[in-house]
């Protein structure tokens, strides 16, 4: 591998939100975090080369992202990572993909009407839907060995009455990459319906050996009430850069966006340190990716190996995109209350509780960390279950 994904990097002191305000999650210091998504990883080496000579100017003045060099690092990225054509003139500099999430579906529905998106899911997905004022509506993903699926009768009943579709593709947390003839049905049922799709789709760069990502902007000759959200921030692992982007082929929609973010917002000029990141992360560092992939693979094989050596009624099957697991704790005699608080209070790490998500008895464990951290903690997830198993016993 051209980078060390081995190597240790402490993070403490860092005012890091998954390690350093573990507490805020937990109510416990000290603990071994693999909770929130981003990585324990560095940057690419050139990410942090031109950042440097970007600090080394010293001269942090008001910048500007509508130019070529950005947009065209993103429609190049789609191009070589998915063969997909974007055109320059749909692409917009954002500070979040939440932040676009929360634009569009103010500009796409009134309050109180329908918003649908899958269950389990990424919970900032349940609380940008409500907190906005508009009416949730889940569809509920079924579990058939490790394989998530939505029901087409299900999902064609429930979202013939929503006014927009909120994707996460590949899905968090169940890491599912949507195949294209999964996406066919949820377009042309969309279309059908005239339900607008906003896609989420932060997690598309790690995509395992087997299974290809196809982003939703692939269908606009089928479908055009169509936008993509994203950054290289996950991927990368540079969200505290502030910096994402849309893709929003709709000209009247585009021009809406940015007026909101400039003139409503006025969100005015780019983190020039988030620009340089996605230019750069997007032109020279494909190696990085094909890294990471391999990396993270083999520490989901490490933990489905543990899981299946160890337990009889835990259920880890590996995803087959991002570098989160789900992992199936629905058959141990055991409520979720108590899982968290033998994993906290016994084995000293944080796990996130599947009913963030919407998953009553899963773990949602990130794996974007050192192999070694990861054996420390599945030990220590060991652990915790052999206290919960000895107590149940007694």
């Amino acid at each position: 591998m051209k980078h060390n994904f081995d190597e240790e990097n402490n993070r403490l002191n860092t005012y890091c939100t998954q390690w350093d305000y573990i507490q805020d999650r937990f109510n416990k210091k000290d603990l071994i975090p693999f909770s929130i998504s981003d990585t324990d990883f560095k940057v690419p080496l050139p990410v942090y080369q031109k950042l440097n000579k970007v600090l080394e100017h010293q001269i942090y003045g008001y910048s500007r992202w509508n130019h070529d060099d950005f947009k065209g690092a993103i429609a190049n990225h789609y191009i070589k990572k998915f063969n997909c054509d974007v055109n320059l003139d749909w692409i917009l500099y954002s500070p979040s993909v939440m932040y676009s999430v929360a634009v569009l579906i103010r500009m796409l529905c009134k309050e109180g009407e329908k918003i649908a998106t899958f269950n389990p899911m990424y919970d900032a997905f349940f609380n940008v839907i409500e907190e906005n004022k508009r009416t949730l509506v889940k569809i509920q993903l079924y579990n058939d060995n490790g394989n998530f699926y939505f029901s087409i009768d299900e999902f064609e009943n429930k979202i013939k009455t929503c006014k927009v579709l909120l994707l996460c593709s590949p899905h968090n947390p169940t890491g599912r990459v949507w195949k294209e003839n999964e996406l066919s049905i949820i377009i042309n049922l969309c279309k059908k319906y005239n339900v607008k799709i906003i896609s989420d789709e932060i997690h598309s760069d790690i995509v395992f050996k087997g299974n290809k990502h196809t982003p939703i902007i692939s269908y606009l000759n089928e479908y055009n009430d169509i936008y993509l959200v994203s950054s290289g921030s996950k991927t990368f692992n540079y969200p505290g850069l502030i910096g994402s982007y849309a893709i929003i082929p709709d000209k009247k929609i585009y021009e809406q966006f940015i007026k909101q973010t400039r003139s409503k917002d006025f969100l005015n000029s780019v983190s020039i340190l988030g620009m340089y990141a996605t230019m750069i992360s997007y032109n020279e560092c494909d190696y990085y990716v094909k890294d990471l992939i391999e990396y993270v693979d083999k520490n989901m094989e490490y933990v489905k190996n543990f899981i299946e050596e160890n337990f009889k009624d835990i259920v880890f099957t590996k995803p087959e995109g991002t570098y989160l697991a789900w992992i199936d704790c629905r058959k141990v005699p055991f409520s979720s209350d108590e899982i968290q608080e033998a994993l906290v209070n016994v084995g000293g790490i944080g796990i996130m509780k599947g009913e963030v998500y919407g998953g009553e008895k899963y773990l949602r464990l990130n794996c974007g960390c050192t192999l070694s951290k990861l054996k420390i903690g599945m030990e220590r997830f060991k652990k915790s279950f052999d206290y919960l198993y000895n107590s149940y016993k007694q």
